[in-house]
């Protein structure tokens, strides 16, 4: 999701890998015959696909081939809409029928009492002021009914602020670089927390709202969990390491069924810099010598790794916020593991314990599970949360035959030992991916943002966005999991857990779909999927009527050009994963990214928000020039492209999708 500090550097999202361990990969596997569910002989995944996993494990990447549809679309009765073509306009393209509203932009202001300052237009507002507005570069999202349960007019958004763009931020860019401006940038990234309120057919931002809280990388939290107290947590600041500053770069998140919101640190590595090299934990996470794009660590030693050796340590973590009590201190929940979290699935398994779904979003990385050792008890409302802090972390094995398995990294099994360097269990969670290295977990193509089938008990899915490395001399090959070399277009994962439970500790999988073009010359990039194309699958999300929704992330550079060409902007998409059959529903503006998606409990009004529009090919935008890619969403010639979220109704006010 979003920008890491690679594109800047390196011209290509997510180029950095941390992943050099030598794990088997599936291309070293004899080659048998894969076997799939019963149900790909009549789900939408077409005769393509089923073909394509009933050949031997070398033929898979040469066999990639677009889906021939051949049965009546029945499931089109349903999702009624007509699908919107590619687009490069600047501005979101809906079906007719629909309509979509912007209402909380990027500076607007919260809704805090007594402080409400107004965004100006030439990005001068103040470190202070950003503090009480909407930050920069909106991400994951979830509504929160007020009251009832079951209320759709009146509610909490949460949200998160992923990165920040310093050619926007400030006028005059990078110059004059001082601690007001890191402050500022530190203000941009975090938590909003609005109250939203629909008046006939028009959603509003209430204004003051004793709930409105913006949350930053200086917002006090503290840390629960097996974590909690160890020596690599502790800080001179903090010698306990039991509280910590702030949370960053959060992509991203997760609903408790309780009433809180999860949080998810991604590319927080990229902000922290140490010039006299990086150990074995540092170099695993991505810590680098220098960075050029954020330069915190130029005036908050906090970031200067060489200072304080032990703060990226208290960062990647999964952080719960109670968005009802703006006074409630952010809980940071170790027993989850630490990496670049994409999102947290939450999931209640019908034996009671509470699941969470994790993916690490970079190449060659894993997807995670967390179950919880008590059983989830609605009775005790919020005390529910303890049980985040008490269970086991899993990582994922997908074997070839289709089958897989949920490998538990706990202190003293699969090689977590003191020989090993892991001293306890919160040796384990801190340095997540060595204990995910050595359990021989399988390497996959950026896992994102994973999603469970409210319909179906135990059935997930996860988007795997590309991995243009994959099969690379020097890099792991294809897989039964991932099975295209230069995977540029991407796919979506799915799963059955063994008898529906969540927490069983084996599962069936399969590939929904195999992103990529109907007309290419390269037969990894062939698309494998009925109805319409995309690339570059990211977020995900199902509705309460059990569709999947599709989000996808592009990059700028990418956008519109090479393989990409003659697809436009970055889109979304909606599927009935039983049927197959995908339908876009929505074109963004030039340069964004789309993510972020909510539905109020009656599924008639859906929230997205529009991430990074004008986004440039590489680094930050033109300070000079700020409108140079896209003015959305003011079209103000005197301002500057918007984060926002939009609001998204049909016409008729019924229900959305169908």
């Amino acid at each position: 999701m979003g920008r890491p500090k690679a594109v800047y550097l390196k011209n290509d999202k997510g180029e950095n890998i941390s992943n050099e361990t030598d794990n088997p990969v599936f291309s070293e596997i004899l080659e048998k015959p894969l076997s799939r569910r019963t149900m790909l002989s009549t789900a939408g995944m077409g005769a393509g696909l089923l073909g394509l996993f009933s050949l031997p494990l070398a033929n898979i990447a040469k066999a990639v081939a677009p889906a021939n549809a051949a049965k009546p679309l029945n499931k089109d009765e349903l999702i009624r809409f007509k699908a919107v073509p590619f687009s490069t306009k600047d501005e979101i393209v809906v079906p007719e029928g629909y309509e979509a509203k912007v209402f909380y932009r990027w500076g607007d202001n919260v809704g805090l009492n007594n402080n409400m300052p107004e965004f100006k237009l030439d990005g001068s507002n103040t470190a202070d002021e950003q503090a009480a507005q909407a930050g920069m570069h909106h991400d994951g999202m979830a509504y929160f009914p007020i009251n009832n349960a079951t209320k759709s007019t009146n509610g909490l958004l949460v949200m998160n602020h992923e990165y920040v763009d310093n050619g926007l931020l400030f006028p005059d860019g990078d110059n004059n670089w001082s601690l007001e401006k890191v402050r500022k940038s530190q203000n941009a990234m975090g938590i909003s927390v609005i109250e939203v309120q629909k008046d006939g057919n028009e959603w509003k931002v209430v204004r003051p709202s004793k709930f409105a809280r913006r949350i930053t990388p200086y917002t006090e939290m503290v840390i629960e969990g097996p974590a909690k107290g160890n020596d690599l947590m502790k800080t001179a600041a903090d010698p306990k390491g039991e509280v910590v500053f702030g949370t960053m770069q959060n992509c991203a998140n997760g609903e408790t069924p309780w009433g809180t919101y999860l949080t998810c640190e991604e590319n927080w590595s990229d902000i922290f810099v140490k010039t006299a090299g990086a150990n074995e934990l540092e170099k695993r996470y991505g810590i680098a010598s220098q960075d050029a794009v954020y330069r915190w660590n130029e005036f908050d030693d906090r970031f200067n790794v060489d200072k304080t050796p032990n703060e990226p340590n208290r960062f990647g973590w999964v952080v719960e916020i109670d968005p009802t009590d703006p006074t409630s201190k952010p809980i940071k929940h170790t027993a989850l593991g630490r990496f670049k979290h994409e999102g947290a699935e939450i999931v209640i398994a019908p034996t009671g314990e509470v699941v969470a779904y994790m993916g690490d979003d970079q190449r060659f990385e894993y997807i995670y599970k967390f179950v919880s050792n008590g059983k989830y008890d609605p009775a005790k409302g919020k005390a529910n949360s303890k049980l985040l802090d008490d269970g086991t972390l899993y990582v994922a094995r997908f074997n070839e035959d289709g089958t897989g398995e949920w490998i538990p990294l706990v202190f003293g099994q699969n090689g977590l030992t003191k020989a090993n360097g892991f001293n306890n269990q919160g040796d384990v969670v801190i340095n997540a991916r060595k204990a995910a290295d050595l359990a021989n977990a399988t390497k996959m193509d950026r896992p994102e943002w994973i999603s469970a089938n409210p319909l179906g008990p135990g059935s997930i899915y996860c988007t795997l966005t590309n991995n243009s490395n994959r099969g690379k001399d020097g890099y792991p090959g294809i897989d039964a999991a991932n099975p295209r070399a230069n995977n540029l277009f991407g796919h979506i994962i799915h799963w059955d857990e063994k008898d529906g439970n969540s927490a069983s500790t084996s599962f069936n999988w399969d590939i929904l779909v195999l992103a990529g073009k109907d007309k290419t010359q390269d037969r990894n990039h062939l698309a494998n999927n009925r109805g319409d194309l995309f690339g570059s699958p990211d977020g995900l999300k199902f509705d309460h009527n059990g569709l999947l929704w599709i989000q996808t992330d592009v990059s700028s550079s990418t956008l519109n050009m090479n393989e990409y060409e003659g697809m436009g902007n970055n889109q979304m998409l909606v599927v009935d994963p039983e049927e197959g059959y995908f339908k876009r529903f929505l074109t963004g503006p030039n340069g964004a990214e789309v993510t972020g998606i909510a539905f109020t409990p009656d599924n008639k009004t859906m929230f997205i928000n529009i991430q990074h529009p004008g986004e440039p090919a590489d680094g930050n935008s033109d300070h000079g020039n700020p409108n140079q890619f896209s003015s959305w969403p003011d079209h103000n010639p005197k301002g500057r492209p918007r984060a926002a979220t939009v609001v998204i109704q049909r016409t008729d006010n019924g229900v959305i999708g169908l």
